[in-house]
């Protein structure tokens, strides 16, 4: 008994970790898909990674922003063209799993750019909602 109890302790720790593997490898993707929206000058394209939800939180030096629509605005707005935006490059600091389709990203960010570079660290919650990881609250400094 207790070596069939360890084979399928092995076996459900060897399943989590490749979903783990997997989930990991889909929020990469998203990351790297709005890196480059971000840096072709696409704020709508790079928002797509966030949730499309009025419950969708960001927060920032400002405070906090509810909803996909305002964090857009807010977007457009601080970064009105390329020259503000410059060249983004996330680096993925953390990630853990909260559930089985809840994650927690901690990185950093940095923007090169002709006025001066920007950057700080983030965490990031995420949800995998119909198939797809998608950002629900976002904490930026």
């Amino acid at each position: 008994k207790v070596i069939l109890s360890m084979i399928l302790l092995v076996l459900l720790s060897s399943a989590h970790a490749q979903n783990f593997i997997q989930d990991s490898l889909g929020i990469s993707s998203v990351l790297n898909r709005q890196e480059r929206c971000w840096n072709e000058g696409n704020i709508d394209c790079f928002m797509n990674g966030y949730w499309r939800s009025d419950s969708l939180q960001f927060i920032g030096k400002s405070g906090i922003t509810y909803g996909w629509d305002k964090t857009l605005e807010n977007y457009k707005s601080k970064y009105p063209d390329k020259g503000h935006m410059g060249v983004l490059q996330f680096q993925i600091l953390h990630m853990i799993q909260l559930g089985p389709a809840v994650m927690r990203v901690t990185g950093s960010w940095h923007l090169d750019r002709d006025m001066g570079n920007a950057g700080g660290y983030f965490t990031l919650l995420w949800k995998k909602i119909k198939g797809q990881w998608l950002i629900i609250a976002d904490h930026s400094s």
